[in-house]
């Protein structure tokens, strides 16, 4: 056994990960175990969005929307390579409805009952209003209308769609967010351990007793179990602890396609069924549109988009689109399990997505965290130090707010300026190239690349700029065990490269780690 450490993280996710960093940041020695790869479950299959949740407000989650949304702003300024502003335009359709029996639905079946089930527009302005005054905004604009006739935002949408509102929410990489996460956390002293399950938590003496999959063993005086859908089999496999408290999974998924449209805009789309959906600029050349919700049986592993729910999405985003959207189109999904708090709701719509975090102080502390949403995993963090704190004496306070992420330190309009001077530094970089480094790595797209003055220095060129140097820098610095974490999570240079090149990266990566 080693020395006793003040945190035991177990999950990789931006929960674990997060709250990895603000303890190692308030002089705590923290250790994290994640069963698979970092992000590898739920973390990289969000929207990819930092919003504050337009639709949560008819279900009256006041106090997370409004967190969110006074949160964007603190985390656009922290990492403004990963993270950007976006604006999303919602066409008005006299045919939305709400998402089931919402306590906002239900007022207005009152108040207005010849709308009964329906949106009216008044109602869509009155939501935006508060949306944009809850959050205190400097960066983000208000909202605005749009006349669709003519304006490129309407060039791709039906011609019975004429007008619109527009509104502020911002984009993020959420693989990468949770991997500068585990950086920041292990520069500042914590240890991250990937690829291993936690086979055993114990209590013993004052303290916990964990045991891992490679038959290490550790002591920790706090336990955090952070481990997403995997949360309530921590709770009654693991540390064998009573518990009432479940969490219910529900899936969301999304597809890519080739790009629907010419602009840099997202959409915000509402069915007849009352659900939303978005379509999303992606990677350049695709449209991310997504996501579905429902109740996941089985293995949150598991998780994959059915041909339903990519048939679902395609009729969706068909009823705005002029061109038809086809399961044809598409040329990648994924889907991902949200470990929601049950809080007993009807639907999957309805569930919660507020986090909640419950302490086990029947003994050595064990917090439990169930729920949340990628826009307040740093509030959660907080949070979760707030109720660890009388059992963490001489524990610093609170320090993120602020606080860049590894290669975040430059303006968040500076992007730009960025990426020019990386190309004046290395004129053999392409504009494409350099931005996608920028805007994966920012102010350490230099350390990527070295002291390369041509592309040969770089090494091997694996396809679509991914080169030796690069998936070097991943292997030894971010925890990439496998081409899924490279292709798919730290990058998604999967939409680019052919089976035979992504066969050659994971050869090489198995070669790296044979010898490591």
């Amino acid at each position: 056994m080693s020395a006793t450490t003040d945190l035991f993280v177990i999950g990789g996710g931006i929960n674990g990960t997060g709250i990895a960093r603000d303890a190692a940041g308030r002089g705590l020695s923290v250790r994290l175990a994640e069963q698979g790869d970092l992000a590898g479950a739920t973390s990289s299959a969000s929207t990819k969005l930092f919003h504050g949740g337009l639709r949560y407000l008819e279900f009256l989650e006041l106090r997370l929307v409004r967190e969110s949304l006074r949160e964007r702003e603190v985390l656009l300024r922290a990492m403004p390579h990963i993270a950007w502003p976006m604006r999303f335009v919602l066409p008005l359709d006299p045919r939305m409805r709400f998402a089931g029996d919402s306590p906002v639905s239900r007022l207005l079946s009152i108040a207005m009952p010849w709308a009964r089930g329906h949106r009216p527009n008044l109602v869509i302005r009155a939501g935006l209003f508060l949306y944009d005054t809850l959050g205190a905004r400097e960066i983000l604009p208000g909202t605005s209308a749009l006349d669709l006739r003519g304006a490129p935002e309407g060039a791709p949408l039906q011609d019975r769609l004429v007008r619109a509102y527009e509104y502020s929410d911002a984009w993020v990489d959420d693989a990468r967010l949770v991997v500068l996460n585990a950086r920041d956390a292990a520069a500042r002293g914590a240890d991250i351990i990937v690829g291993t399950r936690v086979t055993e938590a114990r209590r013993e003496g004052e303290g916990w007793r964990v045991r891992l999959s490679d038959g290490r063993g550790f002591r920790a005086r706090v336990l955090v179990n952070a481990a997403g859908p995997w949360a309530g089999q921590v709770i009654r496999d693991v540390a064998h602890l009573p518990s009432t408290e479940r969490v219910r999974l529900v899936r969301g998924s999304h597809i890519v396609t080739r790009r629907l449209f010419d602009h840099d805009k997202a959409y915000f789309l509402q069915g007849r069924d009352g659900r939303i959906v978005f379509a999303i600029p992606y990677q350049n050349d695709f449209t991310l549109i997504g996501t579905t919700d429902v109740d996941h049986d089985g293995p949150p592993d598991q998780a994959v988009c059915t041909p339903e729910e990519v048939a679902y999405l395609c009729d969706f985003v068909s009823g705005y689109f002029r061109r038809p959207v086809t399961p044809a189109d598409v040329v990648w999904t994924y889907s991902g399990v949200r470990p929601l708090y049950d809080d007993g709701s009807s639907s999957a719509t309805a569930a919660t997505r507020d986090y909640v975090l419950s302490l086990d102080a029947d003994g050595p502390p064990c917090l439990h965290v169930f729920g949340g949403k990628i826009t307040t995993y740093r509030r959660l963090a907080e949070a979760a130090m707030a109720k660890l704190a009388p059992h963490l004496p001489g524990a610093g306070g609170p320090w993120t707010a602020g606080v860049p992420l590894p290669g975040g330190d430059f303006p968040v309009d500076g992007a730009g300026a960025l990426t020019d001077a990386l190309r004046r530094d290395h004129p053999f970089l392409t504009a494409g190239w350099a931005n996608r480094l920028v805007r994966a790595y920012g102010t350490e797209a230099a350390q990527v690349l070295g002291g390369a003055k041509t592309a040969a220095d770089l090494g091997r060129d694996f396809g679509a700029t991914l080169t030796e140097s690069e998936l070097r820098w991943m292997i030894r610095q971010e925890w990439a065990r496998d081409a899924q974490a490279v292709l798919w999570r730290r990058s998604k240079l999967g939409l680019r490269l052919s089976p035979e090149q992504v066969a050659a990266v994971e050869d090489y990566i198995a070669s790296e780690r044979v010898a490591a």
